[in-house]
């Protein structure tokens, strides 16, 4: 019995909501970007790969993230271990995050993994949860939280968790 418990509890499904990992300084040197569309720093690609590291096991099925370098750079490291799986882009406008839910509530078997940002994270998860977990829009100095809501016999539960840098993280 405790056997037939434990496989259900390992398959709820769950949504990992983050936001992008830190993101570089723009200059008039700095080619192909802007100010409003920067890629990651140093401390952002680490970052990623430690995204990857906690969640390439969590049966992640769909990786959703705005269409910004600093989104798209956080997502690419799961995505490419998981087999180039695709990053579906989405908007991260107000009027549009409806839209993403729907998506998002439509997939049944596997977990899902929405990156997005300081400014939109908050309303990821509370319209995921349906009920108000995260009160406003994130620091802008917070990278470091992983949002976890998991889908069991139709209810949402909401956790979070920092997460940080391995000692070596290209293991």
């Amino acid at each position: 019995m405790a056997f037939v418990l434990f496989l259900v509890s390992c398959g709820s499904q769950r949504y990992y909501v983050v936001r992008h990992a830190e993101k570089a300084i723009v200059t008039r040197d700095s080619s192909g970007y802007t100010p409003s569309n920067p890629p990651l720093s140093e401390a952002g690609q680490v970052r990623a790969i430690v995204l990857r590291e906690e969640l390439k096991k969590a049966h992640i099925g769909s990786i959703f993230s705005t269409n910004y370098h600093r989104t798209i750079s956080t997502a690419k490291p799961l995505s490419v271990e998981l087999g180039d799986l695709a990053i579906q882009i989405y908007s991260p406008s107000k009027d549009s995050l409806d839209a993403l839910m729907a998506r998002v509530k439509a997939i049944r078997k596997k977990s899902v993994l929405i990156v997005g940002h300081s400014n939109t994270v908050d309303d990821i998860v509370n319209k995921l949860t349906g009920e108000t977990n995260i009160p406003g829009d994130l620091n802008e100095s917070q990278y470091d939280n992983l949002y976890i809501i998991r889908k069991k016999k139709g209810k949402m539960e909401f956790s979070q968790r920092k997460y940080g840098y391995p000692s070596n993280p290209e293991k």
